[in-house]
Formats: structure tokens, C-alpha cells, sequence
């Protein structure tokens, strides 16, 4: 076995395709990380720009009081970008980068999802940006395939397949030396870029990789080993079921062209024909009812008097009046938001069965990029509201003077709040979370490997020489 892997990677060594695969990865990875080195800073700056922004705004709302605190919220909260933008970054781009809060002069603040371009035409890979993604995807699945789609049926045109068998050497040895020999040989050219890549992004100053994401990046290398060895098993399946090599060829790049170009955005279109998109208008229409009720019931009651004026029960008829609608609007816009991202998450399932559509999911996970990063980030944002809402009435039971009405002045400690003291929000990302996003996935990767593999050794050892 280690005898035919070696004259297997010798041959690929000294051919022409290794040498301009290598020269074409490389001059992709480099023009990535060029890209990212450039982009990157900009993004992280404008973030930080943002965050102080924010940061300051929410210091001197508490330096006026706890109503107003209660009243303006904590302000804008930004979506920190990833490091690993470079990895996947199609996804991103149709992404809000952050949650407002909205409030007015007589209402509490309440969590505002910006309208984001989420669609079920737009769960593939995107083609335009020269990240990891295409580069994986698209050019080192084709290559698998041309360093396989001779490896059995060039041996048969030569003769030498049937001098091989002659000296009792087992079939699956042969697949499996061939198979190891062409893994080496797309992995080499490879990983040099990579590691080219990332030499560039992690010395440039600009960038900073910590601990976590060079795991991750770990973790992005095993998903790029399973995802060539699939079509280095599809490459040798169908070298070995056919008798020449040009034939093997043109089936290898019509499956490539059919299961990485058209399956995604086809099956995509497939999936949004089954379940039309709702407009939020739409939607607040049909489920908005009782937000409209309980603002009719304000407006009939209490709209415009004076807060200092009113007994103590209409002013906690209006604190309760203030949880409710802020509790049903915040219960509508998430609830948009979920319905959009179950349609797009539906379309994704579809659209797993090609196996580029498969790695941009996988990629966009552990990058902590596109929509699974965004439904975190938002699930960041809600713990946070609950958090800051929280320390609102803290702060307001332990003034012993307070008549502890939330959401009215009158009814609101008057007690100086510490701007330090105020909890601050902070978006992380949770690789715990991302694996048990991403198990399906990788298990349907790992399965259309050994399915293959399977397949590629039933048809050698059943083929006539």
C-alpha cells in the first residue's frame, strides 16, 4: 500500500496539474489575505467607533437618572466582526451588524431588529468573494477530481492495472494507496497557501488571531480534509467504472459542474417556491393585533395627563401598561425574525444535499460569520436586554423611597446611579453552540465521504481488468 502511495504521489509530483494547482492556490490565498488585511482594520475600527458611541450615550443617560435609564435603553447594540472573515464571508454582507432600540417621549425603549436581507436565494456559496469558502468549494474540489479521474482507468489504458492485480496485490490496497497517494498530493499544494495565508494575516499588525480562532481555524482544516476526501472518493468511483480516462473526465466535471454550480442556487429557488417569503408588514398584520389593542387602551385612558397629577393605582396601571406593550412589540419583531430565519434554515436543509452548499454552512459556523453568527448575536442581545432590565429594578428595590412603578418618573427612585454600575454589553461567540449547530452537517459531510468510498471500492474489486 505505502509502495503505491508513493509512486502515486511521485507522479502527481512531477506533473504539470500540481504545478499549477500550486501556483493558482497560492496566488488565491494571497490575494485573501491582501484583501482581509486591507478590509479587516476597517471594520474592527468602525466597531470600536460605534461601541464608544454607544457606550458614552448610555453614561450620560445614567448620570441624569434611573427613569431615564428605563426609559432610552442601552442604545444601539453592534455585532462584533469576526476575525475569520476571511474564511466565509458571502453570508455576511446581507446581515445587519447590529440591534436598535426604539423608544419616544411617553413609551419604554423596546429591541428593534433592523429589516435584514434574509432570503432563501442567498444560502449558497457567493461566487464574487474570493474567500476560503470559494476557494475550498470551488477550485480545490475541482482539483480533487483532476488528480483522481485517472487513477484507475489511466492504469487500465496502460496496462499497468492488470500487471498490478497479477502479483497478488489486493484490490482495496490499490484503491486505498491510490486513494492516500491523491489526498497527499491536493493536500501539499494546499496547505502551503494556506499556511502562506495565514503567515500574512497573523503578522500583519492590523489583525489579531487569539487562541480561539486559531482553533477554529483547526477546526476549518478537518472540514476542508473531509470535504476534498469526497471528491477524491466521487474522482476514483468514477475512474474506476469506466474504461478510459477522457470519459471519466467529461462525467467528473458534468457531476462537479451539476452538484457545485447549479444544485445550490437551483434547489434554493426550489425551496422559496415552496414557502413564499412574508413581508413585515404583512406579518404585523396578521399577528399585531394585540400590540394595537393595548395602544388603543392607552389612548382611551391616560394619553396625555400628567403624571404628577394621577393616584398611585392609575400610575401602576401605566407601569403595567408600559411591560405589556413593550413585552407584545418585542414579541413581534422577534417573532418576524424567527420566521424568516426557520424559512431560510428550511432552504438550507434542502440545499445541504450539494456538498459546496454544505462546506459554505460549515465554514460560515466555525467563522463565526453569516446567519448562524447573527442568530447568536441576537440571542446575545436578548440575555443582555434581560440583563440591563434587570439591574433597572434592582437599582429601584433598593431605594426604600421608591414606589418602585417601573416606566413612570413619578414612580422611580431618584437616587444617582453610577455610570460604572451600569452592565455593559459584550458579543462573544460560543463554540459550544456552533458544534451543536454544525453536528448534522458534519455528519452528512462524513457520511457522503464513507458512502462514496464504499462505492468506490465496490466498483473496483466487482470491475473486469
Amino acid at each position: 500500500m505505502w509502495h503505491i502511495t508513493k509512486r502515486e504521489l511521485y507522479n502527481n509530483l512531477n506533473s504539470l496539474r500540481f504545478a499549477l494547482t500550486t501556483v493558482l492556490l497560492l496566488a488565491l490565498m494571497v490575494t485573501n489575505a491582501v484583501r482581509h488585511i486591507r478590509e479587516h482594520p476597517k471594520r474592527v475600527q468602525k466597531y470600536h467607533d460605534a461601541v464608544t458611541e454607544s457606550i458614552n450615550r448610555l453614561t450620560s443617560i445614567a448620570d441624569d437618572s434611573l427613569y431615564e435609564l428605563a426609559r432610552q435603553g442601552p442604545g444601539v447594540l453592534y455585532k462584533k466582526p469576526s476575525p475569520l472573515h476571511f474564511c466565509a464571508a458571502g453570508g455576511e454582507t446581507l446581515l445587519p451588524d447590529r440591534v436598535d432600540n426604539w423608544y419616544d417621549a411617553r413609551r419604554l425603549w423596546r429591541l428593534t431588529y433592523p429589516d435584514a436581507n434574509i432570503n432563501m436565494m442567498n444560502v449558497g456559496p457567493d461566487v464574487s468573494q474570493i474567500d476560503w469558502t470559494f476557494i475550498i468549494g470551488y477550485v480545490l474540489s475541482l482539483i480533487a477530481l483532476l488528480f483522481t479521474f485517472d487513477a484507475i482507468s489511466g492504469e487500465r489504458e496502460h496496462g499497468t492495472l492488470r500487471l498490478m492485480l497479477a502479483n497478488a496485490i489486493p484490490r482495496h490496497t490499490v484503491l486505498i494507496g491510490k486513494f492516500l497517494g491523491a489526498l497527499i498530493s491536493t493536500t501539499i499544494p494546499f496547505m502551503l497557501a494556506a499556511l502562506v495565508n495565514l503567515l500574512m494575516i497573523s503578522s500583519a499588525s492590523e489583525v489579531h488571531l487569539n487562541t480561539e480562532a486559531w482553533g477554529r481555524v483547526g477546526i476549518i482544516f478537518f472540514i476542508v480534509l473531509l470535504y476534498t476526501c469526497l471528491f477524491l472518493a466521487l474522482g476514483l468511483l468514477v475512474s474506476a467504472r469506466v474504461q478510459r480516462s477522457a470519459v471519466s473526465l467529461v462525467i467528473l466535471l458534468l457531476t462537479w459542474v451539476t452538484f457545485v454550480v447549479f444544485m445550490p442556487s437551483t434547489l434554493a429557488a426550489l425551496a422559496s417556491g415552496f414557502s413564499p417569503s412574508m413581508s413585515a408588514d404583512e406579518y404585523w398584520e396578521r399577528y399585531g393585533q394585540s400590540d394595537s389593542k393595548l395602544r388603543r387602551t392607552w389612548q382611551r385612558s391616560w394619553y396625555g395627563a400628567d403624571e404628577s397629577e394621577l393616584d398611585e393605582k392609575t400610575l401602576r396601571k401605566i407601569g403595567e401598561w408600559h411591560t405589556k406593550t413593550v413585552t407584545s412589540y418585542e414579541r413581534l419583531q422577534g417573532g418576524f425574525l424567527t420566521f424568516k430565519i426557520i424559512q431560510v434554515q428550511r432552504a438550507r436543509a434542502i440545499t445541504s444535499i450539494s456538498p459546496a452548499a454544505l462546506l459554505h454552512h460549515l465554514l460560515e459556523t466555525f467563522a463565526g460569520t453569516g446567519l448562524d453568527r447573527h442568530q447568536q448575536f441576537v440571542g446575545n442581545v436578548q440575555r443582555y436586554a434581560r440583563e440591563y432590565r434587570e439591574f433597572i429594578v434592582d437599582m429601584d428595590r433598593g431605594d426604600p423611597e421608591s414606589p418602585h412603578i417601573i416606566g413612570v418618573r413619578v414612580g422611580m427612585s431618584k437616587k444617582p446611579v453610577s455610570p460604572e454600575a451600569v452592565p455593559k454589553f459584550e458579543d462573544m461567540l460560543n463554540i459550544g453552540k456552533d458544534f451543536n449547530t454544525a453536528a448534522m452537517e458534519l455528519l452528512l459531510l462524513t457520511l457522503f465521504v464513507v458512502v462514496l468510498l464504499a462505492g468506490a471500492y465496490l466498483a473496483f474489486v466487482r470491475v473486469e481488468i
